[in-house]
């Protein structure tokens, strides 16, 4: 026969309201959390969740929303949330939309008609009307990577402004003035935010930012090949390129090598996300690196918050930084025109042999006969 609360109860010598209090995610005294798991674990309890439903009006099922399944940044987030939620006690409803809006809102609405207990979204299109019918219906809501338009959401961000700023402005240290970029569509917030940070350090370093060089992808693989080929046609094609995600860096890297294009001999180059990638391709590329699990984590841990009841610091917005991994795709550009430094070469060589016939002279290793 099967283990009940009475029995844990029991075993442990706690209360009924005390053992139920651990089983739904309540807060109690640690010693007596680490009795009651002992003896769960001992008895072989297991929860009905229908039953638990039923009387907490909790399914103890969460939601996951996401534009695609194929792309990594998805991906790695959804794995990461849930982790946490299955160490939690909760199991998770997974949902593509496939960058659709209708299907998105359709998907939001079919996990709301499932009960979920609470929503985690890479929002697109979402309206504000199906996110209030969350909101009636007690429902948390946890943003990642978007923010909500108009909303007063608990949103977890990657501070894309200063990413792209920081890949860029390694571009100029190098010296590179025509600095090509690959963003995404500007409908989206990564996109406006990461072209930004783009905008932003061009005019700290009072360099022109050309618009032929500023390109508008896709956030797919197509768009990143088919942008590349067209900057890199340009009359006066960039001596750097950004690409701003993971699946367009994919793309850039194909046209690249279709074209011949060395890297970094020809083109400096930095990619988006997904480390191991940029390790295999040779030469290894410098990559703006997202922290995807612990986005995934920040969102899990906010909307468990939320199921708690607390609401203290709601709406929270967390902007996560992102790490710039320099590889080998970077080349420094000197400063000095060519012309110069073959002047400046010709001295030295000049310069060089007059102190190597004065050495051997002075030596006596050697005799010039003037007169011969």
């Amino acid at each position: 026969m099967a283990a009940t609360i009475k029995d844990i109860a029991k075993k442990t010598g706690l209360s009924i309201a005390t053992v139920s209090k651990h089983i739904n995610g309540i807060r109690i005294r640690a010693d007596n959390g680490i009795r009651i798991q002992g003896a769960i674990d001992e008895l072989g309890y297991k929860v009905n969740e229908i039953a638990r439903g039923l009387k907490t009006s909790r399914t103890m099922t969460i939601g996951v929303l996401i534009p695609s399944l194929v792309n990594i940044f998805s991906t790695s987030i959804v794995s990461a949330v849930e982790r946490i939620f299955q160490q939690n006690g909760y199991s998770t409803f997974i949902c593509d939309y496939s960058s659709d809006p209708a299907l998105e809102e359709s998907r939001f609405h079919f996990l709301l008609d499932k009960s979920v207990d609470g929503i985690i979204i890479t929002p697109t299109a979402i309206s504000s009307q199906s996110i209030a019918e969350a909101m009636r219906l007690e429902v948390p809501v946890v943003a990642i990577d978007q923010p909500l338009s108009g909303m007063d959401a608990d949103t977890v961000l990657v501070d894309n402004m200063n990413a792209s700023y920081q890949a860029v402005e390694h571009l100029i240290q190098a010296r590179h003035r025509k600095i090509g970029i690959i963003h995404g569509p500007l409908s989206t917030h990564t996109a406006y935010e990461r072209l930004k940070g783009y905008l932003r350090v061009h005019v700290d370093y009072r360099i022109p930012a050309l618009p032929v060089y500023r390109k508008c992808g896709d956030y797919e693989m197509a768009g990143g090949y088919a942008q590349t080929k067209i900057l890199m046609s340009e009359s006066e094609p960039p001596t750097a390129l950004f690409v701003t995600n993971y699946e367009m860096t994919l793309g850039a890297v194909i046209a690249l090598n279709e074209m011949n294009v060395r890297i970094p001999d020809d083109l400096s180059f930095i990619g988006f996300d997904n480390l191991q990638m940029a390790m295999l391709v040779k030469p290894r590329l410098t990559i703006v690196v997202q922290p995807m699990a612990k986005i995934g984590e920040q969102a899990a841990a906010l909307l468990l918050k939320r199921l708690k009841g607390d609401r203290e610091d709601h709406p929270y917005i967390a902007r996560l930084k992102t790490e710039l991994i320099p590889g080998d795709s970077v080349r420094q550009i000197c400063s000095y025109p060519a012309r110069i430094l073959q002047e400046c070469l010709e001295k030295c060589l000049e310069k060089c042999f007059e102190e190597f016939l004065t050495t051997l002279w002075q030596g006596d290793i050697i005799r010039l006969r003037l007169n011969d």
